[in-house]
């Protein structure tokens, strides 16, 4: 090699790895982290129930990263220390992200020839899927879901099996891959954990450092005779794979009548039921709910029963609206509180500004338009900024569906189901799901068949750019959760999901046939054949 070329190297080499000593010192990195701290502390909206389940001491567990970040020296290192303290909160909601002129990760392409694609690119996936079993407490593990058509090809002739085991992941034994991985995940309950990590495990993404993945998917899988063998799977763009479909959800005798993004709609005439693929809470789903009872008005269905599979539903907003609907029933909604900081005049401000621009118009008249709101905001929320609360009074949750002063219980809709309500849950999502499941629950307006969701809810966020605290550049987007969501029975939510009244856990030996179990178990509920 030529001298100057070997110099030029040199050069971009040194550049390289003082990336993050460029824009920060230790002393820097120091005091970001003293910052980080003093604001969870004076900011988060802790949550009791869910420290004393997970046996969880914030300003502990965050100090746990201080030295990591403090010897930093590039950007990636950077980052990860961050994400850890982010995470070492435990609180699925809350997430670092990368900001114009702050900390950059390395410019890869996803390629096999790069370890992660960086924030943005699309996700890869091994042609392979797990699952978590659920069916001894304090042992769970991982086994084989689903796999590509090809994933035999792939990996060299062998096939694996639904309900194989997972022993090793890329050469770390299963129990130490799930310690080291653990403090990179984002979640607010164990179960929730679980779901997180299996679904994770098959994907390359900038969400782990780039020590965890190789090549190619390192896996060890354990047959249910003993038997074990390695597979090496090629990572993927996931549009490229043919899944087989095990676990797929399906309704025998329940003809699919129309799609949404928020649910589907199933129909079986037969056994008088109507069943609800729910999705999500999602930007139609008052739109949705509107033509699903228009349909069930002309069908003249409105006495079936009601079932709702939510086992893999994520969260949104305004379920109140769709309870109305689905229930005979009245009940109490959903609560909610701010945590008094020095960021909550700020934030009032911030939505001030958002009703003004009319980010709430158009929605039906029972829904607030930004008039209720804006009234608690300007009242009882300055009235405990000024008195220096601790927290402001509990209002229904986001002053949606209710007025400030309400004692948050609503009545049906004037068209509504008038049969019996069956859910289903399970600890895929959570967040509005979980508002939702804990309104059924705790008012008891219907059965629930599965398990508990995912434990995280919370009313209000906030977000901020970090700085060093003394070069003052960018560093990343830093979120807190500044307000508890309140279930109907007076409890915070945050880690603490509604329990289900029939508890079926997801196993290896019941993963292909749960749905039809939970639908079995539905059947036996309504009286059914």
């Amino acid at each position: 090699m030529r001298p100057c070329r070997l110099f030029l190297l040199v050069i971009m080499l040194a550049g390289a790895f003082t990336t993050a000593q460029a824009q920060s010192t230790p002393a820097d990195r120091a005091a970001l982290y003293d910052y980080i701290l003093a604001k969870t502390l004076e900011r988060e909206a802790f949550s009791p129930v869910k420290n004393r389940a997970l046996g969880l001491d914030v300003e502990r567990e965050m100090s746990r990263f201080r030295d990591e970040l403090i010897a930093a020296d590039t950007e990636e290192k950077l980052y990860y220390a961050l994400a850890k303290i982010s995470n070492a909160r435990k609180d699925r909601h809350l997430r670092i992200s990368l900001v114009e002129g702050g900390i950059t990760l390395p410019d890869t392409t996803g390629t096999a020839q790069s370890n992660y694609p960086v924030p943005g690119s699309p996700v890869l996936h091994a042609p392979i899927r797990f699952a978590t079993d659920y069916g001894t407490p304090d042992g769970y593990f991982v086994f084989v879901s689903d796999f590509g058509e090809n994933a035999g090809e792939l990996a060299g002739g062998e096939i694996p099996g639904v309900g194989d085991r997972l022993v090793a992941v890329n050469g770390r034994d299963f129990s130490d891959y799930v310690a080291e991985i653990e403090p990179y995940h984002r979640y607010s309950t164990i179960n929730g954990f679980w779901w997180q990590l299996a679904a994770w495990i098959p994907q390359r993404s900038y969400q782990f450092p780039p020590e965890f993945y190789r090549a190619k998917l390192e896996l060890t899988l354990e047959r249910k005779d003993g038997e074990r063998y390695n597979l090496h799977l090629p990572y993927l763009p996931s549009d490229e794979i043919d899944w087989v479909g095990h676990g797929e959800r399906r309704y025998p005798g329940f003809t699919l009548v129309s799609s949404s993004v928020s649910f589907d709609l199933y129909l079986s005439r037969e056994r008088r039921v109507v069943l609800l693929q729910w999705h999500g809470f999602r930007r139609d789903l008052v739109s949705a709910i509107d033509r699903l009872m228009e349909y069930a008005v002309e069908q003249n269905i409105l006495d079936y029963a009601v079932v709702v599979d939510a086992t893999r539903s994520g969260g949104g907003s305004l379920g109140a609206y769709a309870v109305r609907r689905l229930s005979p029933l009245p009940f109490k909604t959903t609560f909610g509180n701010i945590r008094i900081s020095d960021i909550t005049q700020p934030f009032v401000d911030g939505m001030l500004r958002g009703i003004e621009r009319g980010s709430r118009s158009g929605l039906p008249r029972e829904l607030d338009d930004g008039t209720w709101l804006e009234r608690w905001l300007q009242g009882d929320v300055a009235r405990a900024i000024e008195a220096g609360q601790r927290y402001t009074n509990d209002v229904p949750f986001k002053v949606a569906h209710l007025p400030d002063s309400s004692d948050g219980v609503i009545d049906p809709a004037e068209v509504h189901f008038r049969g019996p309500l069956v859910c289903w849950f399970g600890p895929y999502g959570g967040s509005h799901l979980d508002q939702f499941a804990s309104i059924v629950v705790d008012n008891e307006l219907g059965h629930t068949i599965g398990m508990s969701p995912g434990g995280y809810s919370n009313t209000w966020e906030w977000e901020e750019v970090l700085v060093f605290p003394l070069s003052k550049k960018p560093v990343v987007s830093f979120m807190w959760s500044i307000g508890h969501t309140i279930r109907p029975n007076g409890e915070i939510l945050e880690g603490n999901p509604a329990r289900v009244a029939e508890y079926v856990p997801v196993t290896r030996d019941n993963y292909l046939t749960y749905h039809d179990e939970l639908m079995a178990r539905t059947f036996q509920h309504l009286g059914v054949r």
